[in-house]
């Protein structure tokens, strides 16, 4: 009921209104906008009503293609960089120190004694002269000593091979440690054609084979420029499954120990030892050491800018027990990094060289990004799809470790094991080549894919909050010739106990780390586009072209509204007809009267039967029947409708 009384008096404001029509409706709004141009629409003559309409309607037009560019510009979400210099007390970076160097040589030497063997032997058949135009491989047939103190079943998993390249179109691979040869009509296919030939001379170039397991003709080989990163190279493929095999524990063990490495110490003014540094073991750098990572304890600050109030240490490398095959560059790895943050040192870090003082100033940038829908950037990594493996580190979330965890879960499931330098999730074990034997044709073919990639890449996020350290760096020779040797013998003292000079200039590293000056920058996203400036350049845009403002457009809505309710009274209207036409169909004729449809209902039962001539010897007894009961029934037709000037007069009549 309420209803229909809110309809009805929409219907008296629209008689009073804008009209009954879309016509009256669209004249009406025309004649009492505030816009320009639709007034001079019908009030102008013909010629300038069909001017001033063109006129309206092209700038309209206008007007809506600059708002779809703007409303397009505003979700596009872009943001504007703005860079500021602040200055206070700021928190010392964490210090990661590794030896480039994994393990010492004198501990790990007996594992990886059959593989010293392989390479020596591979190096002399590789460094012997070739006989004309054409490369022969070892004899071992003639050199029973080698044949059987070579372990040749590890050879032949991950073999070294030569590529004869005299004949480009038709190279021939020797395999090292066998005596056929074979080109691309034979079994093993011939290797892609490079172009990392560095002179007429060099006629064959050495690569490594990998093969999808022993004895299968699905092969790649990685080609190299030089023999010297191929011997790495395979050496590295080679000691990795070694070591997969070797427990924890006893790795940690087999690297540098803290108190071995770390000969002095002092941050500002307080002395410091190893004590101080918390161990962490990385597969690339063995065990490193940790100065000032917040785990346990709250981060130290830094009193003053300058050399005299940072971190100073000593550092002992021990580069006589070097592996000779593994690390080809000596020295201290390093890397200046957020607290609790896990520390990348083979992407991120910085080579300290031996026998010199290192100076490292520091400076700090912080980085504010803005999140969704601004940018991809995640805050604290649980809205990343990767599972970060770095968290039994309990170190925060960063991109590289979500690109490594990404790496290594691509690789369990595609391989069927994890490498070794990352991180393994439970119940899964690191590949070597007696479990996988196919696992460095799957990890070389995983690592140069594309896709396998760019999923990562795609999977991982930034995150939004971030501090970078600026490093300038600056070296000088420690100690000077004038000063080494009573250095040299302190030094020893303290860490042997020694009258004897144990130390040299090849294993000791001096570093200084301090921050340049307390000013820092702060690199922060703001948006480019906010509500307030799409809603300015909005009416901007209408006010130049229609000369309208925010009232116009209000009308406009208003013009909207009258428009549907005209349309739902039309919609009323309608059905109301068809409801009409179809009553008229059930009755063709006038409608008929009350006492018509009682006289068509009338009881039969109730009515004389006539008397005709009775049967012979019966007599007609109308008389004897007994009175209908009730009374007659009333005059219905008193009950039409009858107009009102009809009753008007019969009630002055009475």
């Amino acid at each position: 009921m309420k209803l229909k009384k809110y309809f009805v008096r929409a219907l008296h404001r629209l008689q009073k209104g804008p009209g009954y029509t879309y016509k009256e409706l669209l004249v009406w709004y025309c004649d009492n906008t505030n816009t320009h141009g639709p007034k001079r629409i019908i009030k102008e003559g013909p010629k300038k009503k069909f001017v001033w309409f063109f006129l309206t309607l092209l700038f309209a037009s206008l007007v809506f293609w600059q708002w779809g560019i703007l409303i397009n510009t505003y979700l596009s979400y872009n943001v504007t960089s703005s860079l500021s210099i602040g200055f206070k007390t700021m928190k010392f970076p964490a210090v990661t120190v590794c030896n480039a160097n994994p393990f010492k040589y004198s501990e790990v030497k007996p594992l990886l004694k059959e593989l010293d063997k392989l390479i020596e032997a591979a190096l002399e058949r590789i460094l012997q002269p070739t006989q004309g135009d054409s490369i022969l491989p070892l004899p071992l047939n003639s050199s029973d000593n080698i044949s059987q103190t070579l372990d040749l079943r590890l050879w032949n998993q991950i073999p070294l091979v030569l590529i004869d390249e005299h004949d480009k179109d038709h190279p021939v691979i020797v395999d090292i440690f066998e005596t056929n040869q074979t080109g691309p009509g034979n079994q093993t296919a011939a290797p892609p054609d490079t172009s990392n030939t560095t002179s007429e001379g060099k006629k064959y170039k050495l690569a490594v084979k990998l093969c999808n397991h022993e004895g299968s003709n699905d092969c790649i080989y990685r080609n190299f420029t030089s023999a010297a990163q191929a011997v790495t190279e395979w050496y590295i493929l080679q000691s990795t499954s070694i070591l997969s095999k070797v427990p924890l524990q006893e790795r940690i063990r087999m690297g540098y120990q803290a108190e071995d490495m770390i000969l002095a110490c002092l941050y500002g003014a307080e002395p410091c030892n190893y004590k101080n540094f918390t161990q962490i073991y990385h597969p690339d750098h063995g065990n490193c050491y940790i100065f000032n990572w917040g785990m346990d304890e709250e981060a130290l600050n830094s009193s003053n800018p300058g050399a005299e109030f940072g971190l100073k240490l000593i550092l002992d490398i021990s580069q006589q027990d070097y592996i000779p095959y593994l690390s080809s560059a000596a020295g201290a790895r390093l890397m200046l990094h957020q607290q609790k943050s896990f520390p990348f040192l083979k992407d991120q870090g910085i080579y300290a060289m031996a026998g010199t003082e290192t100076s490292i100033g520091v400076l700090v940038d912080e980085l504010e990004r803005m999140g969704y829908p601004y940018s991809d950037c995640t805050m604290n990594g649980s809205d990343v799809p990767v599972k970060n493996l770095y968290s039994e580190y309990n170190t925060s979330y960063s991109i590289q470790a979500c690109l490594r965890s990404c790496f290594q879960n691509r690789m369990i499931e595609i391989c069927g094991c994890g490498h070794y330098m990352f991180p393994l999730p439970e119940g899964v074990n690191y590949c070597n080549n007696e479990d996988n034997p196919g696992w460095a044709y799957c990890y070389s073919s995983l690592r140069s894919s594309i896709g396998h990639r760019q999923f990562c890449i795609d999977s991982c996020k930034e995150t939004c909050n971030d501090t970078q350290y600026k490093m300038t760096i600056s070296m000088a020779d420690w100690p000077s010739e004038a000063s080494e040797d009573w250095i040299f013998h302190i030094l020893s003292y303290e860490r042997d106990m020694s009258t004897n000079v144990t130390l040299d200039r090849n294993g000791i590293i001096k570093l200084n780390i301090y921050f340049q000056e307390y000013n820092y920058r702060t690199i922060s996203e703001s948006a480019a586009t906010t509500i307030v400036w799409l809603l300015s350049s909005l009416g901007g845009q209408f006010g130049f072209w229609m000369g309208g403002s925010v009232l116009c457009l209000i009308e406009f809505g208003e013009i909207i509204i009258d428009s549907l309710w005209i349309t739902i009274i039309n919609v009323i209207s309608w059905c109301k007809g068809l409801k009409q036409k179809r009553a008229q169909a059930r009755y063709p004729d006038a409608p008929p009267t009350v006492s018509e449809l009682v006289e068509a209902h009338t009881n039969l039962g109730f009515q004389h039967e006539d008397c005709r001539a009775p049967p012979s010897g019966e007599t007609c007894r109308e008389e004897a029947l007994p009175p209908e009961p009730g009374t007659p029934p009333p005059n219905y037709d008193s009950l039409r409708v009858q107009p009102l000037d009809v009753l008007d007069v019969d009630s002055d009549t009475e």
